[in-house]
């Protein structure tokens, strides 16, 4: 019987010890988010982006999904009770931060005008409700 890998409760903490990375899990929020969202609202280069996602599945923190070209992206809660409430914390927090809802709302907007964004084609997050936004 294989052995179930234990949490690496170190790797956890240095995924969320770099501000990309905050970013990234602030957009994702409760949504699916798909990665041409990522390099468009937070400006980096897709290679960036993608390592930084990368570093998040490998601490347990993201899951990822393929739909053809699009690669799609959500926050999973880490098994290890105190990681899930450490992350619920951090969610709820990024949430106060002004710069953290400016990406937010940046997203939002993205969602409403994709072509605006450079981003006619790419499937909208599963959860945006753009409406608020453009209204």
């Amino acid at each position: 019987m294989a052995r179930k890998a234990q949490f690496d409760m170190p790797q956890f903490f240095q995924a969320l010890g770099d501000t990309t990375r905050l970013r990234l899990l602030n957009l994702m929020g409760e949504q699916e988010v798909c990665v041409c969202y990522f390099v468009e609202i937070l400006g980096g280069p897709q290679p960036k982006i993608s390592r930084h996602l990368a570093y998040l599945r490998n601490a347990g923190i993201v899951s990822a999904r393929r739909e053809g070209k699009w690669m799609h992206y959500r926050i999973v809660m880490p098994q290890h009770i105190g990681a899930a409430q450490m992350l619920r914390q951090t969610l709820d927090s990024l949430k106060e931060d002004k710069a953290m809802q400016s990406d937010r709302a940046r997203l939002s907007k993205a969602c409403c005008s994709p072509a605006k964004y450079d981003l006619a084609g790419a499937p909208l997050p599963a959860a945006v409700d753009c409406c608020e936004v453009c209204e």
